[in-house]
């Protein structure tokens, strides 16, 4: 990636340092912060700064208005020597439960207008979704530009809803122990603190993503097939029922009661299977509990069955990233710091709001003055109830909060 011109770099720095010197009471410091430790993403050249202890809010404070990182992160682990520079000399005593739920995992329509990605080898350049290799000459070195619209956050707000009923109805953790956090870029923070999940290992972990994710879950179809060579029919599952169970229960009821045939043939189903549970629909609501739905109407086999159960397990499964949650060791952003891509702060709030919760107005640092930009190319954005752009190839005069969006996620230089 190309270096930020000196001009945009230094206004990016003065800008954090403004906000980290007038408004460091929205730094939110971690429990047990002098547990852990303490990383910084530098501007200059992006080098990392880690291991580093911090013992009080003042020490934090001139640490961040000394170096001016452009991104501020602690350890989720708790550590007897948190400063210590090899990771098996600090004396790891266990680690939050950390979830990260980001657009950039979830397939959305918007993404095909805002993100781009540029071969680094031939320079051929796609919109939408990064492929792994460059469809023009096979290479694999991707520069990608992504951005931050409601579509994707709601999407990511979507997300987060699944995984926070599964942590409290499955899993049974109070909302005292679940933390949920705007990113400051393109998606949701869930920390879990509690004695139960502090010193699980990396294993133990991805046992806890994989349920969330649904994954290697099994639906009944998998013995059936087994004992009888093709795929049959199971038990079907209770609407009452516990955990996965239930869950599909009823997202599979709402599915039959909401879909129509041509949302059953885009999961395969024949047209004739399609017709035949929409036409058949209340007949197999009414008689789930009886019955259950599978062998509710003729003409709709177990394959069929089993490509609905499939779907709906993609529909239910909370999307997160499952590699953020099975490290014992990893670093997060702390709370009230700015994201060095976005300048908007990341930020907690009550899940009861999660769903009222606009990050384009509460994560917003900046708001006062003007500074005059470059914009090679930006889509539509939303920043409080001010809407801006499209630009391209233009000079403009904009709120600072919109200045440093577009100049940290290189869309825009500063101009003098």
């Amino acid at each position: 990636m190309r270096e930020m011109p000196d001009l945009s770099s230094d206004f990016l720095k003065k800008m954090f340092l403004e906000y980290y010197t007038d408004c460091f009471g929205r730094v939110c410091l971690p429990s047990s912060f002098e547990k852990r430790e303490l990383g910084a993403l530098l501007f200059e050249g992006k080098a990392m700064a880690r291991h580093r202890r911090i013992g009080s809010e003042a020490e934090l404070k001139g640490f961040l208005c000394s170096t001016v990182p452009s991104d501020v992160y602690y350890s989720s682990a708790y550590y007897e020597e948190p400063d210590a520079s090899e990771m098996e000399k600090k004396g790891w005593r266990g680690a939050d439960l950390i979830f990260d739920i980001d657009a950039d995992h979830i397939p959305t329509p918007c993404n095909k207008v805002h993100d781009e990605w540029t071969c680094g080898l031939c320079g051929f350049v796609g919109r939408g979704e990064t492929p792994d290799q460059c469809p023009a000459c096979g290479g694999q070195k991707l520069e990608t530009k992504t951005w931050p619209c409601d579509q994707c956050l709601d999407s990511a707000k979507a997300e987060t809803v699944k995984l926070l009923d599964m942590l409290k109805r499955d899993f049974g953790f109070s909302e005292k122990e679940i933390h949920v956090f705007f990113s400051g870029h393109r998606g949701y923070h869930v920390h879990v603190e509690s004695e139960t999940t502090a010193t699980l290992d990396s294993t133990a972990r991805k046992e806890v993503v994989d349920y969330v994710c649904g994954l290697g879950l099994e639906t009944g179809f998998e013995d059936a097939e087994k004992k009888t060579g093709k795929t049959d029919f199971p038990s079907s599952p209770r609407l009452d029922d516990f955990g996965w169970r239930g869950r599909l229960a009823r997202g599979m009821y709402d599915f039959v009661l909401r879909a129509k045939p041509e949302e059953y043939l885009g999961i395969d189903l024949s047209r004739k299977a399609a017709e035949a549970i929409a036409q058949n629909r209340n007949a197999i609501l009414k008689n789930w509990e009886k019955t259950g739905p599978y062998r509710a109407v003729k003409g709709v086999g177990a394959e069929s069955w089993r490509r609905i159960v499939e779907h709906c397990v993609w529909l239910l499964a909370a999307k997160v990233d499952t590699v953020v949650t099975t490290d014992v060791h990893r670093l997060i952003r702390m709370s009230g710091t700015l994201h060095g891509k976005t300048g908007l702060k990341k930020v907690e709030f009550p899940i009861s709001e999660l769903g009222a919760f606009d990050p384009f107005k509460s994560a917003v640092a900046f708001e006062s003055g003007t500074v005059s930009v470059v914009v090679s190319d930006a889509p539509e954005f939303r920043l409080g109830d001010e809407v801006f752009g499209p630009y391209r190839n233009c000079k403009i005069e904009l709120p600072t909060a919109a200045a440093v969006l577009l100049v940290g996620k290189r869309r825009a230089e500063v101009t003098m």
